[in-house]
């Protein structure tokens, strides 16, 4: 699908006339063999391997697109040397040169052109939505969007289906004038279905790898999100998160990933996992875009309950005013959780996070160690990510699976129950679909289904089990995750005793602090740190906090950011340096 409709696509801009040669061809499309000097731009440089050289990407017209902000975007667009539809072209060609290779496209919008003309029209007459006004975006393939694209969480059952409308996310960022261009591939059904699985493949959509290192676990469930930014296909993206599926992509792609409070963006038309922990988020390369992004999309529905908890508790006039500069770590108080976290992180990133660290504390902010969740032995799980680790200690009513396997087997339920043109109406008929399709969706742990599910669909198996049953398990496990991870969690960490903190910093490649923040349904942000020197992979710095502290934990994060610039530090986004870029191993490696 992604091949005939880009095929499409492009050719519309050709018929136009906006899809030329470059200047430095000069070749009339009609020769034989018009294209004489195929490098760098239309076939990788083979000399060029492991460095961002391999994939070099081009002008637009006379614009520098590669890593340009918004704010630089519409700047060119306000003085008329740059239109949507050429941003939108030149992004089309950049998914036509690196995606083939990365896979984080699942589908194009038939539309996007069309829209993009109308927006261009907009401005022309003098209105301009805002920041976002004719800026191109995707949105990962189970947030629905009630256009000529599919909403399928990457498996082909759903093909077809017709959602009823827009997600609401999706409306906002309609409203606020963005251009929606696509959908990202996925982790199958946001990593519910299997608990051993190779991280962003699904059926539909393949594989989606890291531009960083293509052989490597890319981060997900939203990993085609977060490839298409850090690969410079698209501006922001959208990515949903039960636990880690926001934040783990983003470092893992040298991004700025926004996981909100949970209630704080509406999941109405989002296909569910977990009602007490999904929440929508952002991805950006820097703060601000990721900031743009999620102050067009938070806010109260109707249709999600949850998002009215919000009330009082957002700041008027959103938060893009509380983005500062690195003056503001004057008057910043930061906490480490060493043993909480810290320990679990290996010794390059934990040398290179201090590193940063220093730099924080150089511009006058205070940062005090060992700022330790009071409970950490206890919810902390010392053998990394374990979303049943209560289980592993042996206690089920003290496990996060316990609340999301009965959580989805409702959930989705009521989300499919929404869909026209469909036979899956309960996670019943998934369960079925995937044996009797079992060549292509791996119903059975491999060898007898695919080896992208090692383990099969026993996340669906475990959900089916409990029959969606809120019993006393259920219920207890419910009160002691959020419990243990809130009030006696974060909650204690930034209270310090009596010396409160302003937010906690984290390594989020240790996979324990998202998890911890998942479970409590708190905010985290992320940002690009430094990249692993053997494997090329990026990993960030994130800042954990409170319920509702999105604009604290923003202004941290930008004036963190500002600093990392200014300092003239390594330790920052770089580029991608493509490793393994012909390599097409499935499952990915889990380094």
């Amino acid at each position: 699908m992604l091949i005939s409709s880009l095929v499409a696509f492009l050719l519309s801009f050709f018929v136009l006339g906006l899809g030329k040669t470059s200047s430095a061809q000069n070749e009339s499309v009609l020769a034989i063999d018009p294209l004489q000097t195929p490098y760098p731009y239309y076939f990788p440089p083979i000399e060029n391997v492991e460095t961002p050289g391999l994939f070099p990407m081009p002008s637009c017209g006379s614009i520098t697109l590669e890593e340009a902000t918004i704010d630089q975007l519409q700047g060119y667009m306000s003085d008329r040397s740059l239109t949507s539809v050429q941003l939108l072209n030149c992004y089309m060609k950049r998914i036509r040169q690196v995606d083939e290779y990365i896979n984080s496209i699942i589908e194009l919008n038939p539309n996007a052109l069309d829209i993009a003309t109308a927006l261009d029209a907009e401005r022309a007459a003098g209105r301009v939505r805002g920041p976002l006004h004719g800026i191109p975006f995707i949105v990962k393939d189970n947030i629905a969007t009630k256009d000529q694209m599919e909403t399928t969480a990457g498996s082909w059952m759903l093909l077809g289906s017709v959602v009823p409308r827009d997600a609401h996310v999706v409306a906002k960022l309609r409203q606020a004038g963005a251009l929606l261009m696509g959908k990202a591939t996925l982790s199958e059904w946001a990593d519910m279905r299997s608990n051993n699985y190779s991280e962003g493949y699904s059926p539909r959509g393949g594989q989606a790898r890291s531009p960083y290192n293509l052989t490597l676990n890319p981060g997900g469930s939203s990993s085609g999100s977060a490839a298409a930014v850090a690969a410079n296909l698209v501006s922001f993206a959208l990515g949903t998160e039960t636990d880690g599926s926001v934040i783990n992509p983003a470092e893992r792609n040298a991004l700025v990933g926004i996981k909100p409070t949970v209630g704080l963006t509406s999941r109405a038309g989002v296909i569910p996992e977990s009602i007490h922990q999904d929440t929508v988020g952002t991805f950006g390369k820097t703060v601000r875009d990721a900031a743009y992004a999620f102050d067009a999309i938070y806010g109260i529905d109707m249709r999600d309950n949850y998002t009215l908890a919000q009330e009082g508790k957002t700041p008027s006039g959103g938060y893009l005013q509380y983005l500062t500069d690195k003056s503001a770590l004057a008057n910043a108080t930061f906490g480490i959780p060493w043993d909480s976290f810290w320990v679990y992180a290996d010794p390059e990133q934990q040398s290179i996070l201090l590193s940063i660290i220093s730099f924080v504390e150089e511009a006058g902010a205070t940062v005090l160690n060992n700022t330790e969740l009071p409970n950490y032995e206890t919810i902390v799980s010392p053998d990394g990510w374990n979303w049943d680790y209560g289980t592993t200690r042996g206690y089920p009513n003290e496990s996060e699976y316990t609340v999301v396997k009965v959580d989805f087997y409702n959930n989705i339920k009521a989300y499919l129950s929404e869909l026209e043109n469909t036979n899956i109406h309960s996670l019943e008929d998934i369960v079925a679909y995937n044996y009797a399709n079992d060549g292509t969706e791996g119903g059975n742990p491999w060898p007898l289904g695919i080896p992208a599910f090692y383990s099969g669909q026993d996340g669906f198996l475990a959900s089916l089990e409990s029959k969606g049953e809120m019993n006393e398990t259920y219920y207890q496990a419910l009160e002691f995750c959020q419990r243990s991870t809130r009030e006696e969690g974060i909650d204690a960490a930034l209270a310090n005793n009596g010396r409160p903190l302003d937010a906690l910093l984290v390594p989020p490649d240790v996979g324990q602090t998202y998890q911890i923040a998942a479970q409590a349904g708190y905010p985290m942000i992320t940002l690009p740190a430094g990249v692993h020197s053997e494997t090329g992979m990026p990993f960030g710095l994130a800042l954990m906090g409170t319920a509702w502290s999105e604009a604290s934990l923003l202004k941290w994060a930008s004036a963190i950011e500002d600093l990392q610039f200014r300092s003239g530090t390594q330790y920052k986004r770089t580029l991608p340096r493509w490793y393994g870029y012909l390599e097409r191993n499935i499952p990915v490696r889990n380094l």
